[in-house]
């Protein structure tokens, strides 16, 4: 299928909203922007809405668009969900999983592992992305994948923050490894656990993080 210019601005201007490489409350606008991607001014409007749809932008008629600050409510929300969704795809996986998924996993933690030494934060979490994309494969459901990223991207930000710190990208790696040792014994409880356990991993870090950089935060 053939990209759009809307597909590609959307997409550069999510990988640069989620890294907070353009930070919560910076101003962007349709003109600079479409002068960036050597655009005309509708696609660079079609990604503004489906960007402020999943609330990543603020868009105000005859006002400035900004980068929406992050919301605590809407990142619980987020994360409710997603547990839901992710603890029902890890039993799947542990029923459905042979020998030969260990690979594919493998060479993901092997990548993982590269990038935390490396410190490359952004590497890391493309790759964690992949992870769970893997794990929703192996399930059966590979679609499924498309809802978690959709809720995923009102938590990214906040894990952006949270992995800036190294201890953080070392506990997610560490989980990851066991969620693999897991489903390779096919263990369904010791599984679901230890997956409920590392999309909690956030209770511990939002308030030390939302204070930290109370400026990305909306009141």
């Amino acid at each position: 299928m053939r990209r759009t210019s809307a597909s590609d601005v959307f997409d550069v201007m999510y990988d640069q909203i989620t890294s907070l490489k353009l930070k919560p409350g910076e101003k962007v606008s349709v003109v600079d922007v479409a002068k960036q991607f050597d655009v005309s001014r509708q696609p660079v409007r079609e990604a503004f809405i489906k960007l402020s749809n999943m609330g990543l932008l603020l868009v105000k008629p005859q006002s400035a668009t900004i980068v929406r600050k992050i919301s605590i409510s809407e990142v619980d929300d987020a994360r409710f969900i997603r547990k839901s969704i992710e603890i029902g795809i890890a039993r799947k996986a542990c029923k459905l999983w042979n020998n030969q998924h260990l690979v594919s996993f493998q060479r993901n933690l092997d990548e993982q592992r590269s990038a935390a030494d490396r410190g490359d934060t952004a590497h890391f979490r493309e790759l964690d992305s992949k992870f769970h994309r893997l794990i929703c494969t192996v399930a059966g459901h590979p679609n499924v994948y498309s809802v978690i990223a959709e809720n995923k991207a009102k938590v990214d930000r906040l894990c952006a923050l949270s992995l800036s710190l190294h201890a953080e990208t070392e506990a997610v790696y560490s989980e990851h490894v066991k969620i693999v040792d897991l489903l390779n014994t096919g263990d369904e409880e010791g599984l679901v656990n230890q997956v409920d356990a590392h999309l909690s991993r956030l209770d511990g870090v939002i308030s030390e993080v939302s204070k930290k950089h109370s400026e990305y935060f909306e009141e």
